[in-house]
């Protein structure tokens, strides 16, 4: 039902974009308000155990917005699947990089989690296009239990993981005893860059998805076309070494780039989407190692959802900007 979300609730439920765009906006704040503790309890429980009741909670999230009503019901939604996403979030990059160090593929860690993510946009695209099928051949409850079977089937796969040892990198050996600590000035530079491009296409696919008169098949098609361009992203990222902050900084003016490219001709927006979805797919990995290498052994799920918290503060602000144009668009016409 990716690709799917906004046209339920605009189209079946008959809500406004704006409306949706502004509780969307809320579980995003919830979000990145949720990120650092449920880190912390990652770090503090373990990831398994996190990723286990990210999981449930998800299953929850579908159900809630499958059957739910009115606003209250979309609140309930966003709600759900923001703490869903937060419980998961940081706990995954955790628990890849401990078993990584734990089975001494430390340096393998980017490229591993570079193909994982690839694998997974290409087959998100490919579920994308199947439930725009499903639902145009059997309506949208249709779609809504096949994708809460699926979320299930998540669950079992969170359950089915093992928790890796706890791990001691050399720059920890020989710290002294006070307490871990992240290089935060260092993390906010890998951070930004990707932040600022993936909040410019999540609202560049929110206008194409909540403007015109596309269907459903058009729709899906649409964001399917999306997904592949950050899963060929994340393909060509590796076969790339580890880049430093620095480096990866140089994306931020390429993206403020093509916002004014987008912003001047709006007949670009499909292609300067697509290529900002290319980008995160490259810089997502590269930053998830840079990450995991500046951040010690019990903080590593926090340091994860930080990032993640930066990334939710300027896609909130950008959906806050998209929908207060969206209306006054609405009252100029």
């Amino acid at each position: 039902m990716d690709g799917l979300y906004l046209l339920w609730w605009t189209q079946e439920k008959g809500m406004s974009p704006a409306l949706v765009a502004a509780t969307m906006a809320a579980g995003d704040l919830a979000l990145m308000a949720l990120e650092v503790p449920t880190g912390w309890f990652a770090d503090r429980f373990g990831s398994r155990r996190s990723l286990i009741l990210g999981s449930i909670l998800q299953v929850a999230g579908m159900t809630c917005c499958w059957l739910a009503d009115g606003v209250p019901g979309l609140i309930g939604a966003c709600l759900l699947v923001a703490l869903a996403d937060a419980f998961r979030s940081g706990a995954d990059h955790s628990l890849l990089y401990r078993t990584c160090i734990a089975l001494d593929r430390e340096s393998e860690f980017q490229r591993i989690e570079a193909r994982s993510r690839a694998v997974q946009v290409v087959v998100l695209a490919a579920l994308t296009v199947a439930g725009g099928a499903v639902v145009s051949t059997w309506g949208f409850a249709a779609g809504w239990l096949a994708e809460t079977t699926l979320c299930a089937f998540g669950a079992l796969v969170a359950v089915a993981t093992i928790e890796p040892p706890s791990c001691v990198d050399q720059a920890e050996q020989g710290a002294s005893s006070s307490p871990a600590k992240v290089p935060w000035k260092m993390v906010a530079l890998v951070i930004f860059p990707l932040a600022f491009l993936d909040a410019a296409g999540s609202t560049g696919a929110f206008l194409l998805q909540t403007t015109g008169d596309r269907g459903p098949v058009a729709v899906t098609v649409l964001v399917a076309v999306i997904t592949l361009a950050s899963a060929a992203g994340s393909v060509l990222a590796t076969r790339l070494p580890a880049i430093d902050a620095r480096m990866q900084l140089t994306a931020a003016p390429i993206g403020a780039l093509l916002v004014a490219v987008a912003l001047t001709f709006p007949a670009a927006l499909v292609a300067v989407t697509v290529a900002l979805s290319f980008g995160t797919g490259v810089l997502h990995p590269l930053r998830a190692a840079a990450i995991q290498r500046l951040a010690r052994d019990d903080v590593r799920a926090q340091a994860a959802s930080a990032a993640s918290a930066c990334d939710m503060a300027l896609s909130t602000m950008f959906l806050l900007l998209a929908g207060s144009v969206l209306v006054r668009r609405r009252r100029a016409a």
